[in-house]
């Protein structure tokens, strides 16, 4: 099993628990390995210091949030020099996140800029930084994650992605309340040849989610489908625990238990391994 989104300690949130101690747990259920994603700090460094204390294959990166002063080349280039294996376009700054009044880091200190971030369609200013991410992306040949961003700017960033030899994209859970997209639109997503993510977090945590919405949207990704935990909250059982508990919710709904299997291992596992 490898579980391709998970928070851990060090966080301006509480954790469940550290890096390390994320990374044993993971251990200890067998599984080969997992992503490390940090909205607020890069997690490439931290991810090879797990990797290296436990065996496991470990991938960090860097999310595009106000602390690298949103969609910032620099930021990607140093994370993905060092090692890192995904780029997150905005998550908790994304511009979706404060329209659907969601925690960002402003909300914690309102000192800060109340900056949010997007690009094109939504924001054609957004155009030229991203296209330059996006070319450090493909020189990497790492993992582009569109992170909370709409359904549109998803289909902008899918559409320029082969522009810089990138085949490795992660629509990060289109179906949660951000960008909140439907099994229909999830399916032309799809149809551009990255993979959707469907996470545990959405089952215990997001409002209106139900299991039979999740089954639809699975159908929709087809073989495209990655299941992950997106656990470390805590009051979210144990990130392997989180992720079977997901796997059985979708089985019960009718699902293949076999290509769910491979939807939390070898899909997401093969999608950010080097090559």
């Amino acid at each position: 099993m490898f579980d391709s989104h998970v928070h851990a300690a060090p966080d301006v949130l509480p954790r469940l628990g550290d890096d390390l101690a994320i990374g044993q747990t993971y251990l200890d259920a067998g599984y080969s390995g997992f992503v490390l994603k940090g909205h607020y700090e890069p997690t490439v460094g931290r991810a090879q210091a797990v990797a290296r204390a436990t065996g496991l294959r470990v991938y960090g990166g860097v999310a595009l949030n106000q602390h690298v002063g949103g969609i910032n080349p620099a930021a990607v280039a140093a994370a993905l020099g060092a090692g890192g294996r995904v780029v997150w376009f905005p998550t908790a700054d994304a511009h979706t996140q404060r329209t659907a009044g969601l925690p960002r880091l402003h909300d914690q200190d309102p000192r800060l800029p109340d900056s949010v971030y997007g690009v094109p369609p939504v924001d054609p200013a957004g155009e030229e930084p991203a296209e330059q991410v996006l070319r450090l992306i493909g020189e990497a040949d790492a993992v582009l994650a569109t992170g909370h961003l709409s359904g549109p700017e998803c289909h902008w960033l899918a559409s320029r992605a082969p522009h810089h030899g990138i085949d490795r994209v992660l629509f990060i859970h289109p179906s949660y309340t951000v960008p909140g997209l439907g099994p229909s639109e999830i399916a032309e997503l799809a149809a551009t040849g990255g993979h959707i993510e469907i996470t545990t977090y959405q089952l215990l945590h997001q409002p209106g989610c139900t299991p039979e919405m999740l089954a639809a949207v699975a159908r929709a990704a087809g073989p495209k489908l990655v299941l992950a935990s997106d656990a470390g909250q805590q009051d979210t059982p144990n990130p392997p625990d989180a992720l079977q508990l997901l796997i059985d919710t979708l089985a019960a709904e009718g699902l293949d238990r076999s290509w769910l299997l491979d939807a939390a291992s070898t899909v997401p596992e093969a999608l950010f391994s080097p090559r």
